[in-house]
């Protein structure tokens, strides 16, 4: 007897083999059937869902939970457009600090502000506390003179601002989180990303580097249990010499040697998460020439043999890798060290990722399809921070930005994905931009770019499962696989505005989780 029928839908399975259904049923939480698969079941509960259009719930491949939530949480001075009223808003929150605690200030963006903040100016407001501002990029931060005395030697900074490798520094300097905040912030950040219809994520990096907030952060995704399916990337950083038997060719490892694929339906292990380089939101994303009005073209986030290393010890011990790479000099480093580890150490099946791929060349695509990497993009970036990308790239590369059509073209994998809290997160509108290539302001950037709407939607669901390695337990609405299901007022093949649509409910394991109760 099946546990559901759900009737009078249209099914977008994302399965090529039956593209279309009318009615599903499930069982234990898992998709029995369709159509007429389905019909002469007996069924606990039938419910007609009334012409709704029913996709696979969609997976956010790259996202950042528990900064999304703490950010949601802390003292933000968006959209302050002065430096006088930023710092004022940071004055009043220290007052309200015990003196010497930490402040975490969010919602820092120095372009609206015309230069970055300074640590004498914090000082001037942060009455004796140590305020830690985090830049939005995630990739810089600027912090006040008692942060500054405590950083390690040799953490460079130009009067308060650190980036990279030096917001890392300060990042473990603030260290620790408690469980019970980061279980808090997990729980609030898993409730936005089912209400926009998301099912599963990938947890872009924990244990150490830019994203870290606590040495055993891994136990408050455990704890938290989240009505979310989360995959955790685990920072580069964290591995070390685990003094395995050279046999086992194993040169750097977390503890227990687990590596990609550990784990259960809800919680496990994915990638091992490598930063080459920053972003182009704080202008340290590696470009191979300057911004345009720039005399830079941002930075590598660590010398570039200890990144090529890093990259060759992952592969070789056996992870998947996800190489976070934003300018094409990042990419182009990424794309020789994933080559290098291949040929010192064979593997098959590896789906090494590049995470953004913000600023591919054209002579770079063939290079990706070659060496079997997928494309991991955020369209969201360009959606609601297109017009000044493209400003900075220029005329001759602003085509470059976070592409489409050019992936597929070279049948490279293509994913979507957020980032979030970079930017707002929802995939629906990711989706819409995907295919016009329009920017909030209404500007196109990289108009060949487009791809379909059901290419798109691939990259939120099938396809990015399989970047994750669950594409034979998710990512369509086949049989034997999870029912995790979007209910939307609309169906996006055809629909005049696809980011506009609603979300009506969010269904995992069979269950509503979000949204209207339809069952």
């Amino acid at each position: 007897m099946l546990d559901l029928r759900l009737v009078n839908a249209t099914f977008r399975t994302m399965d090529p083999a039956r593209p279309l259904a009318t009615r599903l049923g499930v069982w234990r939480g898992r998709v029995v059937g369709l159509d007429e698969e389905v019909d002469g079941l007996p069924a606990r509960q039938e419910v007609d869902l009334g012409g709704a259009a029913v996709l696979p719930g969609f997976l956010d491949a790259h996202v950042h939970l528990a900064w999304t939530g703490l950010r949601a949480g802390a003292v933000s001075v968006a959209p302050c457009a002065r430096v006088d009223d930023v710092l004022a808003a940071i004055g009043d929150a220290a007052a309200a600090v015990a003196p010497g605690e930490w402040l975490d200030v969010v919602g820092y963006d120095q372009r609206p502000l015309g230069r970055h903040l300074t640590s004498t100016e914090l000082d001037r407001v942060a009455a004796g506390r140590r305020v830690l501002v985090l830049h939005d990029s995630g990739h810089a931060c600027v912090v006040n003179g008692p942060v500054l005395a405590a950083l390690p030697a040799g953490a460079s900074h130009v009067d308060g601002f650190l980036a990279e490798g030096g917001m890392a520094a300060v990042r473990a300097l603030r260290q620790p989180y408690s469980l019970g905040e980061l279980t808090s912030a997990l729980r609030r950040a898993a409730s936005v990303c089912l209400s926009e219809g998301v099912t599963t994520v990938a947890e872009a990096g924990v244990g150490g580097g830019l994203i870290t907030h606590s040495p055993i952060e891994a136990a408050a995704y455990q704890r938290a249990d989240l009505p979310i399916r989360v995959q955790l990337m685990v920072a580069g950083t964290l591995l070390r010499d685990p003094g395995a038997h050279p046999s086992d060719e194993v040169p750097r490892a977390m503890d227990l040697g687990l590596t990609t694929g550990f784990g259960g339906p809800r919680l496990s292990l994915g990638a091992l998460k490598i930063f080459t380089d920053g972003g182009m939101m704080a202008r340290t994303a590696a470009m191979t020439a300057p911004y345009v009005g720039l005399d830079h073209s941002g930075q590598f986030y660590d010398d570039p043999d200890v990144l090529r290393s890093l990259i060759v010890d992952g592969h070789r011990a056996g992870w998947q890798l996800a190489v976070h790479a934003i300018g094409d000099r990042a990419v182009d480093l990424a794309l020789d060290s994933l080559a290098a580890a291949q040929k010192a150490f064979p593997r098959e099946g590896t789906r090494h990722r590049i995470e953004h791929a913000g600023a591919v060349r054209p002579d770079q695509l063939p290079r990706f399809a070659s060496l079997g990497v997928t494309a991991v993009v955020q369209p969201n970036f360009l959606y609601y921070l297109g017009d000044d990308y493209a400003a900075i790239m220029g005329e001759s590369r602003a085509d470059w930005l976070y592409r489409g059509r050019g992936f597929l073209d070279h049948g490279v994998a293509l994913v979507g994905s957020s980032d979030r809290p970079v930017t707002a997160g929802a995939p629906l509108r990711s989706i819409e931009f995907m295919v016009n290539r329009r920017t909030e302001r209404g500007n196109v950037v990289g108009p060949e770019e487009g791809v379909t709407v059901e290419e798109a939607l691939r990259a939120y669901t099938i396809d990015a499962a399989r970047a994750c390695f669950l594409e034979s337990e998710l990512g369509s609405l086949t049989a034997g696989k999870w029912a995790d299901l979007v209910v939307l007022g609309e169906d996006p093949v055809g629909a005049p505005s696809v980011g506009d649509i609603a979300v009506v409910s969010t269904v995992v394991g069979g269950e509503v989780v979000s949204g209207a109760r339809l069952w």
